[in-house]
């Protein structure tokens, strides 16, 4: 069989020059991509489905011959046919950064990926405080869950929501993203089955983006935490866009163009005052909107 022998798969990390491709079932091949790419100036990309030519089929040692067109690719973090990101922020212990949500929110929706936002440590927060979040994202467009992976509460739910996707796990530190990857991929975090072996070998011990394999045709990515996030090269007019609990009221204020922010008989800030736009939405908007519009434009 030897070289004729070829595969499809999904690339789940790559470091070194190196390509580690998923069959899809339980074997990891590595991989070197040929130079055809190199000079077609395309770099393969964690999460792209992949032709493998098998060189070493006793080794798993294949070279990467083809890459299927990519449906999307993100760039923080750097992985390619993302179907959904799961925002996972602390509902305590860390207090939530609402401010980095909703930038996290519009950064994954300027990139065509839909968001699932789930609230982790459910069992250190009061009944009130979850009423709290869930209120002030309940019109977001998004789908909020409360996690506690110590009770095992939401758990499920998320393994439903992952069910045939490839989803990209993306929040701060310290809020229980590899706490929740362990209990949806046992073992995640330690070197483990001939998966593992074969990523985990002695020259690959940096931490490097990975996909892991859930169950068929599912895949979930951890992402290194973060505390910041710019939103680069957006106009501030297009923000309300991202913002979906607007919809409803756009049109309606006085002035055409309304940026719902210091305009009188603005459609949008009535709504907020009645209680049917969240509070806490508006004024993270008018926050990016500031910050926005003082972006010098060259």
């Amino acid at each position: 069989m030897g070289k004729e022998e070829r595969i499809d798969g999904k690339i789940i990390k790559g470091i070194g020059g190196f390509y580690y491709v998923h069959d899809g079932m339980d074997t990891v091949y590595e991989c070197r991509a040929k130079g055809i790419f190199r000079n077609q100036k395309i770099k393969p990309m964690v999460g792209d489905r992949v032709t493998v030519q098998v060189l070493d089929q006793e080794e798993k040692e294949g070279s990467l011959i083809g890459i299927q067109p990519r449906r999307n690719q993100l760039i923080r973090p750097m992985v390619a046919n993302v179907d959904q990101a799961l925002v996972l922020f602390a509902c305590a212990s860390p207090e939530p950064n609402l401010d980095l949500l909703d930038r996290l929110l519009i950064s994954m929706e300027r990139q065509d990926v839909p968001c699932v936002i789930c609230f982790g440590k459910s069992d250190l927060a009061e009944e009130a405080q979850e009423a709290a979040l869930e209120k002030i994202y309940e019109n977001s467009g998004c789908p909020v869950l409360m996690v506690s992976t110590y009770e095992g509460r939401g758990v499920g739910q998320i393994r439903e929501l992952l069910r045939g996707k490839t989803t990209v796990m993306a929040g701060p530190s310290g809020v229980g993203k590899s706490s929740l990857l362990n209990q949806i991929v046992p073992g995640a975090g330690m070197e483990t089955g001939a998966v593992s072996r074969k990523i985990q070998r002695g020259r690959h011990t940096t931490r490097h983006s990975q996909l892991f394999y859930v169950e068929e045709n599912t895949y979930i990515m951890d992402t290194p935490g973060f505390s910041s996030l710019e939103l680069t090269g957006m106009d501030c007019d297009a923000l309300r866009d991202y913002f979906p609990e607007f919809t409803p009221w756009e049109g309606k204020c006085r002035f055409q163009g309304c940026a719902h922010i210091h305009e009188p008989d603005c459609a949008v800030k009535a709504a907020v005052e009645r209680g049917e736009i969240s509070r806490q939405r508006h004024a993270s908007y008018c926050f990016l909107y500031s910050e926005l519009k003082s972006v010098k434009k060259y």
